[in-house]
């Protein structure tokens, strides 16, 4: 029973997805022939499926916390809010450059950005395979610890390292310059979230402290 509503849950959100995705590029652009946008659901689409079945039947509960994406602090939903305006208007305006031919990325530069998102995909399906805490929201689960072996032992949140990537990558696909400084704001977005959730997570979870001392790096290995 648990199977079946998480199934029509993701569903759901898949084809929410799909047709928030298709009304944000499609109809700026004027065309459904705007190769880089089916570019762009096929590589999100397709592995998002794929890893969400997996999940369904090796790990249901894990799935279920992705699933929910529910902010319960009030820092986090302003931080929501504002990744959805980036996400919107980067969208529209790589629609919008491709019916009206502002500039183009070469071919070569579209292709690597797909590759480099399929890149954080693999990121994102390891980080899910170490931390079964993994939550799409700001919060201590019961039961919760430390994780610091795998990519947890190399930055502190390697899953802002994969979606860093993988939402920088988007506009190239996309053939965007212009989206992909639009997207730059994700950095300082997720400045904040992640001062917020170290701070929650210090506060409430056993040993991280101690953790931030032995990883000193939160996102990018030696740099940041």
């Amino acid at each position: 029973m648990m199977k079946n509503n998480l199934f029509l849950q993701a569903l759901k959100k898949i084809i929410a997805g799909f047709v928030a995705i298709g009304v944000l590029l499609f109809l700026p652009a004027g065309t459904f022939h705007y190769w880089n946008a089916w570019l762009l659901v096929a590589v999100l689409f397709v592995p998002m499926i794929f890893l969400g079945i997996l999940m369904l039947f090796k790990s249901p509960k894990l799935l279920e916390k992705r699933l929910d994406a529910k902010e319960k602090i009030a820092e986090q939903k302003w931080v929501v809010a504002l990744s959805g305006i980036m996400f919107i208007a980067a969208f529209v305006v790589a629609g919008l450059n491709f019916r009206y031919s502002w500039h183009s990325l070469p071919d070569y530069v579209i292709w690597i950005g797909a590759s480099v998102f399929l890149l954080s995909y693999l990121i994102y399906a390891e980080v899910m395979r170490e931390n079964a805490f993994l939550s799409r929201t700001i919060e201590i689960q019961e039961n919760q610890k430390v994780i610091d072996t795998g990519l947890y032992g190399v930055v502190r949140h390697p899953m802002y390292s994969a979606t860093l990537i993988m939402f920088l990558s988007i506009p190239l696909i996309l053939g965007s310059i212009i989206s992909f400084a639009i997207m730059l704001a994700y950095i300082p977005i997720i400045v904040v979230r992640m001062n917020n959730e170290e701070k929650v997570l210090e506060e409430g979870l056993k040993g991280y402290k101690e953790y931030k001392q032995k990883v000193r790096y939160k996102v990018i290995p030696f740099i940041w």
